[in-house]
């Protein structure tokens, strides 16, 4: 007679396993996502909302995997997925704008020139504006103008218009004369 007798002993210690090497990876992705952002001086929640996203593709991860551990045959698992992206690929061609700020917003967290705090000159023929980065958001930037006047820019906008710098980190100067 065995200690165990249980029929998922194997399904078990695969979960664990799967289950550890994703947490590892997890651990991986943020580290490498914080030592990014550090080197590229961008902001803590510009950080946390990559920790996000982050998180959002290990979750997807683990629930393939654990299809798998559980018996699911990779052909089932591939029509339950690939009819899940159908549905939301259709659904997200209506909300396209949204998605196209998303994608923007993780470009600008790897490459964008300016940080918060940085004033800008954004070159739109119907509306330019100077104004300083006061946040970076998932789907738009807030910029203040030197009339106090908030304005949310969408992030698919910033990529595809020229900027230029006008003054590197404005609030900076504003803490050091207000000292």
């Amino acid at each position: 007679m065995t200690i165990f007798n249980f029929p998922y002993l194997s399904q078990l210690a695969y979960t664990l396993f799967t289950l550890f090497v994703l947490l590892i990876i997890n651990f991986i992705l943020k580290k490498a996502a914080k030592r990014i952002g550090e080197k590229g001086e961008i902001h803590t929640t510009r950080i946390r909302l990559m920790f996000r996203y982050i998180n959002i593709l290990v979750v997807i991860l683990a629930a393939f995997l654990m299809a798998l551990v559980w018996g699911m045959n990779l052909g089932d698992l591939a029509v339950i997925f690939s009819s899940v992206f159908a549905i939301l690929g259709v659904a997200l061609f209506a909300i396209w704008s949204i998605l196209s700020n998303i994608t923007s917003g993780i470009i600008m967290f790897f490459n964008f020139p300016y940080k918060i705090g940085d004033k800008i000159k954004i070159h739109d023929k119907d509306l330019p504006i100077e104004a300083a980065i006061e946040d970076i958001k998932a789907f738009h930037l807030h910029l203040r103008t030197d009339d106090g006047e908030l304005i949310t820019y969408p992030n698919n906008l910033i990529l595809q218009k020229a900027v230029s710098l006008v003054k590197k980190d404005v609030f900076l100067d504003e803490g050091k004369n207000a000292l």
